[in-house]
């Protein structure tokens, strides 16, 4: 069992600092921790009557192991800042460090160098047809003289971790646009490259298969130091973020560090459970909650066991069972926004059902003290828990 440390209280605020920098780097060996450096950066497309400027003075930091997710309208710059980082264009005028090497200036044959140490990952798959899955990941691998033997097990290691196991001798064209999207970021994860710049993707995957990429991605930030810069308007993902970076026509207008309430809270909005509850409400509910991670298979809850929490599912399923000593009998299964726990909590009587996760499951809990204060503060949220309640009698 994971358990997340909770945030201190701000107050019925959101903790949200404001920052060029995330704070790991403050102190004398920040540069030393840097991935990415960009200073007063500007770039335009086309000349004379037909210039036209798409980025702004721009400046931003990137740490070592840190997930930054990038959002804003079409149109904003996020591409190109993002092609310009991964020495895909060239500098026009600032500066860009990407892994100790300044962009400014640099030659075809420098960019070349620079870019081999980044996987990219973009919508366009550009996988090679006449490949299987299996081959298209290894030959990124080869290409820097990876034994053969150690190329073909980390390939088939990347691809069943993208849940591709049993499509590593498929080629693209028997593929669906989501599994070719794996593939495309499984090549990409290849090398270990130490700077992972991603446009948009989960954009052609399934919510399990978007999720399953995004937490591959959160892995390797945290067990090799690879910083990842991923450009979305996928909502379902921000909760992997460390910071949150906006773009609008042009300039990086917020640099935010994520608190975990703040991102508790942009889900709560989505549950209709919470739906009612003002923005004041529900920022103090978001912040009283903790999270709470558990392995396929573990008993969540237990029939006759006294009630201590409300539990909301946040990502995962369950399984919900009754018993009578003798037979046991399904009740319901249970996702992403259902909840469980309340009766016991209202009532205070013993649980009257077991619930199992069924896969990993991540909750959030409120305990006791802290349901029922809610309970007695929102008549909005009281009144829909009691219909809720009495319906599922």
């Amino acid at each position: 069992m994971r358990f997340r440390r909770r945030r201190p209280k701000t107050n019925g605020q959101p903790q949200v600092l404001a920052t060029s920098v995330n704070p790991v780097l403050r102190g004398s060996d920040s540069d030393h921790n840097l991935c990415v450096r960009i200073e007063d950066l500007s770039h335009h497309y086309g000349t004379g009557e037909l210039k036209k400027q798409v980025l702004f003075d721009n400046n931003l930091e990137l740490a070592r192991g840190e997930i930054v997710i990038m959002t804003g309208p079409s149109g904003s710059g996020k591409t190109t800042l993002l092609t310009l980082i991964g020495a895909l264009r060239t500098v026009q005028e600032g500066s860009i460090q990407v892994l100790g090497t300044e962009l400014c200036g640099l030659d075809d044959h420098a960019l070349t160098e620079v870019r081999r140490g980044i996987g990219f990952i973009f919508q366009a798959h550009n996988l090679f047809e006449s490949l299987t899955a299996r081959q298209n990941v290894r030959m990124a691998l080869e290409l820097k003289s990876v034994p053969p033997e150690q190329a073909d097990a980390r390939a088939a290691e990347l691809l069943q971790l993208l849940g591709l196991g049993k499509r590593l001798e498929y080629k693209p064209d028997s593929m669906s646009g989501g599994q070719r999207q794996r593939v495309a970021i499984a090549r990409a994860l290849a090398n270990r490259p130490q700077l992972i710049l991603a446009d948009e993707p989960t954009a052609a995957l399934d919510k399990q298969s978007g999720r399953d990429v995004v937490d591959l991605l959160k892995r390797i930030a945290k067990e090799e130091l690879a910083t990842i810069l991923i450009v979305t308007h996928d909502n379902r993902i921000l909760d992997v973020a460390d910071r949150i970076v906006n773009m609008v026509d042009g300039h990086v207008i917020s640099d935010v560090v994520v608190n975990e309430a703040a991102v508790i809270c942009e889900f709560l909005r989505k549950v209709p459970l919470f739906a009612a509850l003002d923005p004041r409400t529900l920022t103090e509910v978001a912040d009283k909650m903790g999270l709470e991670t558990h392995p396929e298979g573990t008993v969540l809850v237990r029939q006759g066991d006294p009630g201590d929490k409300f539990y909301l599912i946040r990502s995962g399923s369950a399984v919900v069972t009754v018993s009578d000593g003798t037979h046991k009998r399904e009740l319901a299964r249970i996702e992403e926004g259902d909840f469980f726990g309340e009766a016991a909590l209202i009532s205070g009587e013993p649980r009257n059902a077991t619930v199992t996760a069924t896969d990993e499951v991540a909750l959030c809990t409120l305990d006791k003290e802290e349901f029922r204060a809610v309970l007695e503060s929102s008549a909005p949220f009281k009144e829909q828990m009691l219909r809720i309640l009495f319906s599922r009698q």
